[in-house]
């Protein structure tokens, strides 16, 4: 955990990891007028669908195309949340019209939204009060297959097995089902 939340690693496919490059990474939104900035370089078909974005472990929000991979987005680095963001216009201002934390790479826990109101609120967004759209992901303590747990279902879709009521997903901070043997 940082002085900020949890942090997450990237815990997804390692080739889409090994592809990020310096420089890659989503722009950085750390203020209104970096917000201004980029929202005006976006196109109207991309500003029809949601963006990838993530929240860096400084606190900043990075955004970039929908179709970006998160680990790209963060060049690679841990974050502290991560998902798809919408925006729409209303009267005069920029405003979050859907938010989720929809990463399979980071697969963050819903408890993130608190940084991602941070990076929002520090760019001057008007937001909505939690994630639009939840996603509670797990590890199997059995198989160690990530899982995206529906309708508070926590039963691994790989074996059957069931799932931690809290999140366990990086590996490094979970621990194997321990089973007694004579």
């Amino acid at each position: 955990m940082t002085e900020r939340g949890r942090s997450y690693r990237y815990v997804g496919p390692i080739e889409l990891k090994a592809a990020v490059r310096p420089g890659d990474g989503g722009r950085r939104i750390g203020s209104a007028a970096d917000f201004d900035g980029w929202i005006r370089e976006q196109s109207a078909a991309e500003l029809a669908e949601p963006f990838t974005f993530v929240v860096c472990v400084d606190g900043a929000l990075r955004l970039a195309p929908r179709r970006s991979e998160h680990v790209a987005c963060a060049g690679g680095d841990m974050v502290l949340s991560a998902g798809e963001i919408g925006f729409m216009r209303e009267a005069d201002r920029w405003t979050v019209s859907e938010v989720s934390n929809q990463s399979t790479g980071y697969c963050p826990d819903v408890t993130s939204w608190a940084e991602v109101a941070r990076a929002l609120d520090a760019a001057e967004l008007r937001r909505p009060s939690g994630f639009t759209h939840e996603v509670v992901f797990r590890r199997c303590p059995d198989c160690q297959e990530r899982n995206i747990v529906r309708e508070d279902d926590f039963v691994c879709v790989f074996c059957g097995s069931d799932l931690p009521a809290a999140w366990n997903v990086d590996p490094t901070t979970w621990r194997p089902k321990v089973t007694a043997t004579r």
